[in-house]
């Protein structure tokens, strides 16, 4: 048997990881699980608010290894959800830490959108923002709307 990989796994795997490098470090919490487990949570809760539309045209640019994050578990008949509001979505992210709490959720989420923000085409980023109210969108970077 050969131990030559392919190629397209072994990047989508380097990606990930600097996803949730990048994260970890942003967030300086020196704990690359809790980082993870943050980044898919926040994935779950955004592909849960977003209409099945969005949800396809945000996964195309996501790395391979990052879509299936973003994909796990997903049920289309679902979504979107109907309790859209900035609390919905936090209090949803929260759940996934009910054994280690977030200090606080609205800094983690902003951090996930940081990283969202850097590595996906802004025309995307702006439609995802844009499907969102306007105390949620307020967590993306450089974005200041009322509350």
């Amino acid at each position: 048997m050969s131990n030559t990989s392919i190629t397209a796994f072994t990047h989508g795997a380097e990606q990930a990881q600097q996803w949730v490098n990048e994260l970890d470090d942003d967030l300086n919490w020196g704990d690359k699980a809790r980082a993870y487990r943050l980044l898919r949570a926040v994935l779950h809760t955004m592909r849960d608010f977003l209409s099945i539309e969005e949800v396809a045209d945000m996964s195309a640019q996501l790395p391979i290894v990052i879509r299936g994050v973003f994909f796990d578990g997903w049920d289309p008949s679902t979504s979107p959800v109907w309790k859209r509001k900035k609390q919905d979505f936090i209090a949803q992210v929260a759940s996934d830490f009910k054994n280690d709490p977030l200090d606080n959720a609205d800094v983690a989420v902003a951090a996930v959108f940081r990283l969202i923000d850097r590595h996906i085409s802004q025309g995307e980023i702006t439609q995802v923002r844009n499907s969102m109210q306007k105390s949620l969108r307020n967590l993306w970077p450089g974005v200041h709307t009322e509350r």
